[in-house]
């Protein structure tokens, strides 16, 4: 017997330019693979949460609110070059009411607080919104991926262990992700490492950004949009698997 899956990582439109869901669809895809409950966790925003959760309840989905948010190991209020504009990514989710208006409360602030050329969450705003929420290490652009990139593993330990002591140890999860590529195959023994050593659980995400394997071409299109590049240049920004889509 199949254990039901539920996706934790999923960009819909309200990803400008680089989600190709549109809610209405995507809701109804989930229902038609008889997918229990459903994530959304759009780039740095709230913006589809209010449509996602009425297209959810009017499927016999379980809605999971949340937002893929910009986090800066420095501080958010600093605004001093472009090394502060450097971020990486966290999964964050609201557990219940209480975590739904800490999570307002975390994006508002990203952007009225800490908004430098990204919405950016920092330790301390964090830590004055954590209850109810839960946060995953996020992909390959999360923090704790980009210092195993770096074969920084110790560090990446560290860093683990302080959102695990901020969070709480059920609060916190070491995200898994494969699409097949290379520096996922580098970074999943560690990262599996890390999580029995800091005594969290892992969870298995698939990065969602279109609705089907047959999208993929399509949504490469909205990443040269995005990007003001062409098709044909081979150094643009590109997903180099077609794995990025609301697998069953």
């Amino acid at each position: 017997m199949s254990v039901p899956f539920t996706h934790l990582h999923v960009h819909s439109e309200y990803s400008l330019l680089d989600g190709a869901c549109r809610l209405r669809p995507l809701v109804e895809e989930a229902a038609r693979q008889g997918l229990p409950a459903l994530a959304l966790t759009d780039h740095g925003t709230l913006y589809g949460a209010i449509h996602f959760y009425e297209q959810c309840r009017e499927h016999d989905i379980k809605p999971i609110l949340g937002c893929e948010a910009y986090w800066t190991g420095g501080s958010r209020l600093q605004r001093g070059g472009r090394g502060d504009a450097q971020v990486c990514h966290l999964t964050v989710l609201a557990e219940n009411e209480t975590g739904y208006r800490n999570l307002l409360r975390l994006i508002t602030d990203s952007h009225l607080e800490g908004f430098y050329y990204k919405p950016r969450v920092d330790r301390e705003l964090l830590a004055q919104c954590r209850e109810g929420l839960i946060i995953l290490s996020g992909c390959l652009k999360g923090p704790v991926c980009a210092l195993l990139r770096e074969d920084r593993e110790r560090e990446a330990r560290d860093l683990a262990a302080e959102f695990r002591d901020l969070m709480g140890r059920e609060n916190f999860f070491i995200e898994l992700m494969n699409h097949d590529l290379p520096e996922q195959h580098k970074v999943l023994p560690g990262l599996i490492r890390i999580a029995t050593d800091v005594g969290v659980p892992c969870v298995a995400t698939n990065d969602v950004h279109y609705l089907r394997a047959e999208d993929a071409a399509a949504h490469d299109v909205l990443l040269c949009i995005q990007t003001r590049t062409h098709v044909d240049d081979p150094q643009r920004l590109r997903f180099h698997a077609p794995e990025f889509f609301l697998k069953t």
